[in-house]
C-alpha cells in the first residue's frame, strides 16, 4: 500500500506518454528522419524544464520528500564517455523505436513484441553489471 503513490504516478506517465504519441514508433522515426518537430518539441520541452528545475533546485536549496537538500552533483570534464554514452542510447532507441520510458506503455498498450526490447534492455543491464568493474566511473 505504501508504493501505491508510485504506481500511480507510473500510471498517470504511460497515459501521458501514449496519448501525446511520444511512445509512437512513427512519431520516433520521424524524428530520426528530421521530418516532423513534434519529438523535438518534447524533448527541448523537458530540457528547458529540467534546466529551470535545477536552477530553481540550486537557488532556493530544495529539499527531497525526505528533508535532505537537493545535491547538484558538477560534471567531471572528459565529454568521451557522455558522447559514447549517447550515441550508444541513441542507436538503440532508433533501432528498436522506443526508449526505456515507453517501453512499458507499448507493453500495457498491447504491443507485445516491445516485450523483445524489454529482454534486450534486462540482458543489456546484466552485461553492464558484469563490465562495471573494468569501467571507469
Amino acid at each position: 500500500m505504501k508504493h501505491l503513490k508510485f504506481l500511480l504516478v507510473g500510471l498517470v506517465f504511460g497515459i501521458v506518454l501514449i496519448k501525446s504519441e511520444v511512445a509512437s514508433w512513427y512519431r520516433i522515426q520521424e524524428m530520426f528522419r528530421f521530418q516532423s518537430f513534434h519529438m523535438f518539441g518534447v524533448i527541448g520541452s523537458a530540457v528547458v524544464l529540467g534546466a529551470l528545475i535545477t536552477f530553481l533546485a540550486k537557488r532556493f536549496q530544495l529539499k527531497n520528500i525526505h528533508g535532505t537538500p537537493v545535491a547538484i552533483v558538477p560534471v567531471e570534464p572528459g565529454m568521451v564517455r557522455y558522447i559514447a554514452g549517447g550515441l550508444l542510447f541513441g542507436l538503440g532507441w532508433s533501432l528498436a523505436g522506443t526508449c526505456p520510458g515507453p517501453m512499458y506503455s507499448l507493453i500495457g498498450s498491447g504491443f507485445s513484441v516491445i516485450l523483445v526490447v524489454l529482454g534486450g534492455a534486462f540482458l543489456g543491464t546484466i552485461a553492464y553489471a558484469y563490465a562495471r568493474q573494468y569501467l571507469k566511473h
